[in-house]
């Protein structure tokens, strides 16, 4: 199980979102995407167990290896994508000491919480019209608000990495994978 989550922040921090197709001196990374996506699970289910926290930050972890691919494309490849990721994301799960399949109503969540994020990074950084993304990522949770200023790829990098520690932690898990160790 040679998976390590320095490896994962290092990785997530330099896959773009959109193909870099977006406005702004940095592309939104991976790593933020997931602090962010994180940051909606807790805001849409605010007592949530920090173990499913640390699922949404994970949440695309398997990028680190194969990058990121819009949906239409991994079909388009015509291999069993979606069965390969689902793979390499319970190899994660399974390092850093959570279930191989995340629960449905916690997967459920995640994308809830992922499509969210994908509406407000389209309207401020891709160029969509609200309308248009409304009608592909619906409606973000009442309430939530998110100003996007893409991250340097350090930065995110770092806040990857601080984020998955506070969550280990929480979850108990704090001493327990040797990869959350900082010494």
């Amino acid at each position: 199980m040679d998976i390590e989550i320095e490896d994962i922040a290092h990785g997530l921090a330099r896959v773009a979102r959109w193909n870099g197709q977006t406005i702004g001196d940095h592309p939104m990374s991976v790593a933020q995407h997931s602090v962010v996506v994180e940051e909606i699970v807790a805001h849409i289910q605010p007592g949530i167990e920090a173990r499913w926290r640390l699922a949404a930050l994970l949440h695309d972890a398997p990028e680190y290896v194969i990058g990121d691919m819009i949906s239409p494309f991994k079909a388009a490849l015509g291999i069993d994508y979606r069965g390969f990721e689902d793979r390499l994301e319970s190899a994660i799960h399974i390092r850093f000491g959570l279930p191989a399949r995340t629960p449905a109503a916690v997967k459920a969540l995640i994308k809830q919480a992922d499509r969210a994020c994908a509406y407000f990074e389209a309207t401020q950084l891709a160029g969509f019209e609200p309308a248009e993304a409304l009608k592909l990522f619906g409606r973000p949770p009442l309430g939530y608000r998110l100003e996007i200023e893409p991250w340097a790829p350090r930065t995110a990098q770092e806040r990857y990495l601080t984020r998955s520690r506070v969550l280990a932690d929480a979850a108990g898990y704090g001493a327990a994978p040797a990869a959350f160790d900082t010494e």
